[in-house]
């Protein structure tokens, strides 16, 4: 069943998807945007081992203002604010993000630094001691953005900034819907210039989540179909990734699904909330900014399968849905019954995809297990101050052992 009483929000945003989309509207956005400054984010690896920014430079012409090519994984707080100085050095009013979801959250981040006047300690997320965290609200108009995915990531149209700094103990976070794209380009040649693990580490974590959001009850049936469409495009195009890497449609069909599942979410699918089938975010988190050479992906496909075997209690009819869609239920299970089910497929599409499934499998050191779990506390999307940091530590520990 689906709920019919609810609310829907609408943004400003124009996707472009196809060959040479960058060269054929790129500046026809630009202008729509009213810019005249136009300055590219990227990774060191998109500027100078593709043709990427050439493009978007040959494109505008005089309306590219510059590029800075420093972005690090899980954009560093350090490589932010350089870009966010090189970018204010180039006169620019509009800033186009070249990269996967590390590069265009470190867009959002370069924009509400270039902004905002307070400093950016004092505007993250806050996590006072013994009361629940909180979120600054950020008023300053921000620079228009233009997202250039080169990953299926589930960052490209939403508002949230999360970087890495290694003198906090957890993330600095900001939450501003003011740094919404402007326009979305699914260009091939751009898409197709990614690292074909990459692309599937990326990908893992799209579909990941879309099996989360299929346990889902009762939600609107405007979510809905954004959510179940999401999951069918995920399905079929992520299994094929294993051969057919280069076929330019897989890849702009998992970012859209990524896409989808977005508007879902803003629409009434509770995010990082699955239950027994959403993984752990907080885990996967603390596990990819904790070793650089842990993807994304990767943190997900290790935890997800040991997280629902864990659980204890599962809903009977979440457990049927996902089960449905992964095509694994059969008539007489029960809810613990799917579930075991669901995590057998997934743990065997995962390894089918070459992804790993077990902790060890990442040279994961296990005495490091409980400080990752305590790395875990201070992540607004997964635990706002609802759950002690005991109860929340505790269960991190219990699934990491389960995982390793």
């Amino acid at each position: 069943m689906s709920e019919t009483a609810f609310r829907a929000a609408g943004f400003a945003w124009r996707l472009y998807s196809g060959r040479q989309v960058i060269e054929q509207s790129l500046k026809e956005a630009v202008d729509r945007a009213g810019a005249r400054r136009a300055f590219a984010v990227c990774s060191p690896s998109v500027n100078r081992r593709t043709d990427t920014i050439a493009r978007i430079a040959a494109t505008l012409g005089d309306r590219f203002a510059g590029v800075y090519d420093g972005i690090e994984k899980d954009s560093t707080y350090a490589s932010v604010l350089a870009a966010k100085n090189a970018a204010v050095d180039a006169g620019a009013d509009l800033l186009i993000a070249v990269g996967g979801g590390s590069v265009i959250v470190a867009t959002r981040a370069v924009a509400i630094f270039m902004a905002e006047p307070g400093d950016p300690f004092a505007i993250m997320t806050q996590y006072p001691e013994g009361k629940p965290a909180y979120s600054p609200r950020l008023m300053a108009p921000k620079p228009t953005i233009i997202n250039i995915p080169t990953t299926p990531n589930s960052a490209m149209n939403r508002a949230g900034t999360g970087l890495k700094n290694p003198d906090l103990d957890h993330r600095m976070e900001y939450f501003d819907p003011k740094t919404r794209p402007h326009s979305i380009f699914l260009d091939e040649q751009a898409l197709l210039s990614a690292p074909a693990e990459l692309t599937r580490s990326t990908a893992t974590t799209v579909f990941a989540g879309l099996v989360a959001s299929m346990s889902q009850l009762d939600i609107n049936p405007l979510a809905e179909g954004d959510r179940d469409h999401a999951f069918r495009l995920a399905h079929r195009a992520y299994p094929r990734l294993v051969d057919e890497i280069d076929n330019p449609a897989l890849r702009i069909e998992l970012c859209i699904a990524a896409f989808l599942q977005n508007r879902a979410e803003d629409d009434g699918v509770r995010r990082f909330r699955g239950g027994a089938f959403s993984g752990n975010y907080a885990v996967s988190t603390a596990l990819h900014v904790r070793y650089p050479h842990v993807g994304q992906g990767e943190s997900t496909s290790v935890v997800h399968a040991p997280r629902i075997r864990l659980s204890q209690t599962v809903d009977a009819r979440s457990a049927r849905q996902v089960a449905e869609a992964l095509g694994v239920w059969h008539g007489n299970m029960d809810a613990q019954q799917a579930a075991l089910a669901v995590a057998d497929r997934l743990e065997a599409l995962y390894t089918s995809m070459g992804m790993p499934t077990r902790l060890r499998q990442l040279d994961i050191p296990r005495d490091d297990l409980r400080n990752i779990a305590n790395e875990t506390v201070k992540n607004f999307n997964a635990n706002p101050g609802a759950r002690s940091a005991e109860e929340q530590v505790e269960d991190a520990v219990r699934l990491l052992e389960a995982a390793y």
